[in-house]
């Protein structure tokens, strides 16, 4: 049996601000765009500046709020010797992918700036997280250019059905 499960979880005074379902479908586009599998498992935060900005000060060392940050499961770590270790796969054979998190507050500002509404800018982020959580990576220009190839692609794609 496959199954894709996609925790979606509001910050207090964030629930009211975008639909579950419509955020749901997000995510599983990216996830079925980038032949991620069915037995996957994943969880989105819409948060606010102050959590954000607390998380990207404690993990990145950047001292100011951002608009997504992800948290991926990786497969391999190194441990304290420098030896690779690999996370046990679960007998389930769900994939862990780990969790992308959204300033809710972040969005409504791009979103003025780049003159479109709140949902496109949130779809931008969910998809620029989760394709984080798949290994993508934008720090070398290369990667940036294949990274924004497929976050227009997957965003393109749900022009109709969800945005």
């Amino acid at each position: 049996m496959s199954t894709m499960e996609i925790d979606i979880l509001f910050d207090e005074s964030f629930e009211d601000c975008l639909d579950e379902i419509w955020l749901r479908g997000i995510i599983e586009a990216a996830l079925k765009a980038e032949n991620a599998g069915d037995n996957i498992e994943m969880s989105l935060l819409i948060t606010g500046q102050e959590r954000i900005h607390q998380l990207n000060k404690d993990y990145r060392k950047i001292d100011k709020p951002t608009d997504v940050l992800s948290f991926a499961m990786q497969d391999e770590l190194p441990s304290e010797d420098g030896e690779d270790f690999s996370f046990i796969a679960p007998p389930d054979g769900i994939k862990q992918l780990g969790e992308v998190i959204i300033s809710f507050q972040q969005a409504v500002i791009q979103a003025e700036q780049h003159q479109h509404s709140v949902k496109k800018e949130v779809a931008v982020l969910a998809i620029h997280g989760v394709l984080h959580l798949l290994g993508y990576d934008h720090m070398e220009d290369d990667e940036a250019d294949i990274m924004e190839a497929r976050e227009k692609a997957i965003l393109e794609s749900l022009w109709g059905d969800l945005l």
